[in-house]
């Protein structure tokens, strides 16, 4: 994806309130060798931008005066209240070192699974995304999560995810849960299951 930007002079919360004003976000981009470069980018085709997923996990190319970086979005303010964006930070790539960012989980194939499709359960996301380590030509827009297989009371697990070749898994835990399939609280097979239970009970009496 490419992303024009344009050298910023003048700084300091005066000068950004007046490009704001003029339809600009300030901003920065660093890491490198080369020192840090104030920039200022078009303020809707940034908000416009950002609404896309592939935008905060993909490697950029940003334009500067006709000459061209890899960079990575690294963060971002919104205002409190107005659909205004503040500020954005970038940060230059090295196509040579590994970078560590978050990715998107996409979790496909739920209703198909046992759990979903016979036990009428439902399946939990308990991450949304996941830390990795790769180089930039391995960064992957998003990391799938398989979900066909899932049955009632299982989880999936990080161990349980096919990374793309050259990436790694830099989550602090060692195996943290990805999703789970439970029965949905007050469902038939509740109701089922509890009657089994109360009716158990009643025998060992």
């Amino acid at each position: 994806m490419k992303v024009i930007a344009f050298p910023r002079i003048e700084q300091g919360s005066g000068a950004s309130r007046r490009l704001r004003t003029a339809g600009h976000t300030p901003g920065i981009v660093y890491g490198g060798s080369s020192a840090p470069v104030a920039i200022s980018l078009d303020h809707n085709a940034l908000y416009h931008a950002l609404k896309k997923e592939a935008f905060h996990s993909s490697i950029l190319d940003m334009e500067i005066d006709g000459k061209v970086e890899k960079v990575l979005l690294r963060d971002f303010q919104m205002h409190a209240f107005k659909q205004l964006v503040m500020h954005a930070d970038f940060q230059r790539v090295d196509s040579n070192q590994k970078i560590h960012v978050k990715v998107p989980l996409h979790f496909v194939h739920a209703d198909i699974s046992p759990a979903v499709k016979l036990g009428g359960g439902i399946i939990s996301h308990v991450m949304t995304e996941l830390d990795i380590s790769c180089l930039p030509k391995d960064l992957p827009e998003f990391v799938e999560v398989d979900l066909s297989t899932m049955e009632l009371g299982t989880s999936v697990h990080l161990a349980d995810l096919k990374l793309p070749a050259g990436v790694t898994s830099v989550h602090g835990k060692d195996n943290p849960t990805i999703a789970t399939a439970s029965v949905p609280a007050g469902s038939k097979a509740d109701a089922v299951n509890d009657a089994a239970a109360a009716a158990s009970s009643e025998e060992k009496k």
